[in-house]
C-alpha cells in the first residue's frame, strides 16, 4: 500500500508540475521579458529626480503582470486558430493541457491585478497606458487578425506601450523624447512581425489570418513595407542624439545597427526567401535590446 501511495503522491506532484508549466507557458515570458526590458529602459531614461528603486521594481511587476495576462488573453481568443497552424498547434490551450476557461479567469486576473498594482503602487497614467494595452490587443489587434491585414498597424500601438509605460512610471508625465521611444518600438514591429508572417504565410493563410504576407501573391508590397518601415526605424533611432537623451557612443552604435538591419531588410525583400526572412527575425530580435541598451548606457 505504501508503494501505491507513493505512486500517487508522485503522480499528483508531476501532473501539478505539468499543469503549472502550462499556465506559464501560457503567459509567452519570453516576449514579456523582452517587454518588461523596453520599459526597464523607459523608466531608467524618464528617471530626472533621480533613480527610486522602489518604484522601479513596482513597476515592472506591474508591466510584467499585464504582459503575462494579454498574452494569456490573446492566446484564449486565438484557441480555434492556433489548432490550424503548426508553429501554434502546440500550445497550452491547443495541446488540452489547460481548458479555456482556465486560460480565461487566469487572463483576466492578471490583467486585473496589473491594472491594480499600477494604480496603487505606481501612478494613474501607467495604469492608463496599460488600459490602453489591454484594450488595443486583446479587443481590437487580436479579433482583427482574421478580417484585415491592417491589425498589424492597429496591434503596433499597444505593442510599442512598454518604454512608455516605463517613462511615465518613472517621470509621471509624457514627453517628446517619451513619444520617440515609443515610435522606435512601433516601427519596429513592422519588419519583425513581416519578418515572421513571411517565414509562416502558408501556415496564417490556412488558419485565415490575414497577415500581409498570407494575402498579397507576390509579396512586392510586403517587400516594400519591410524596407521603408526599417528606414523609418532608423531614422526615428538617431533622435535619442539629436534631443540630448544620449551621447555620441549610442549615435555611432545606432548608426551601425541601423545599417545591419536596413541591409538584412533590403536582403529579405529582394529574395523573399524563407531563409532571408529569418534573418531579418534574427537581426530584429538582436537589434531592439542592444539599441535600448546602448541609450541606457550613453544617457
Amino acid at each position: 500500500m505504501d508503494i501505491i501511495t507513493a505512486e500517487i503522491e508522485e503522480n499528483k506532484a508531476s501532473g501539478l508540475r505539468e499543469k503549472l508549466a502550462a499556465y506559464f507557458e501560457l503567459t509567452k515570458p519570453r516576449i514579456a521579458f523582452m517587454l518588461v526590458l523596453t520599459s526597464a529602459a523607459g523608466f531608467y531614461l524618464g528617471s530626472f529626480q533621480g533613480f527610486d528603486f522602489v518604484r522601479f521594481v513596482n513597476a515592472m511587476v506591474g508591466i510584467g503582470l499585464l504582459a503575462f495576462g494579454v498574452a494569456t488573453l490573446n492566446q484564449y481568443i486565438e484557441r480555434f486558430t492556433d489548432p490550424l497552424m503548426e508553429r501554434t498547434m502546440a500550445r497550452p490551450l491547443p495541446s488540452g493541457r489547460v481548458t479555456p476557461r482556465e486560460a480565461l479567469v487566469f487572463g483576466i486576473l492578471l490583467c486585473a491585478a496589473s491594472e491594480l498594482y499600477l494604480l496603487l503602487l505606481v501612478n494613474w497614467l501607467t495604469a492608463a497606458l496599460g488600459l490602453v494595452v489591454i484594450v488595443g490587443y486583446v479587443f481590437l489587434y487580436t479579433p482583427l487578425k482574421t478580417k484585415t491585414s491592417a491589425s498589424t498597424a492597429i496591434g503596433a500601438l499597444p505593442g510599442a506601450m512598454p518604454p512608455l509605460m516605463g517613462w511615465t512610471a518613472a517621470a509621471d508625465s509624457i514627453t517628446l523624447t517619451a513619444w520617440a521611444l515609443f515610435a522606435l518600438l512601433f516601427l519596429w514591429q513592422f519588419p519583425h512581425f513581416l519578418a515572421i508572417a513571411s517565414m509562416y504565410k502558408d501556415q496564417y493563410a490556412k488558419a485565415g489570418i490575414k497577415m500581409l504576407p498570407a494575402i498579397e501573391k507576390d509579396g512586392k508590397i510586403t517587400a516594400r513595407q519591410i524596407v521603408l518601415f526599417t528606414i523609418l526605424m532608423f531614422s526615428v533611432s538617431l533622435a535619442p542624439f539629436f534631443i540630448g537623451l544620449s551621447g555620441i557612443y549610442y549615435l555611432i552604435g545606432a548608426i551601425a545597427l541601423g545599417l545591419w538591419f536596413l541591409w538584412t531588410s533590403i536582403e529579405a525583400a529582394r529574395y523573399k526567401t524563407v531563409e532571408k526572412s529569418r534573418k531579418l527575425l534574427l537581426v530584429s530580435v538582436l537589434y531592439l535590446p542592444v539599441i535600448f541598451a546602448l541609450m541606457v548606457f550613453n544617457h
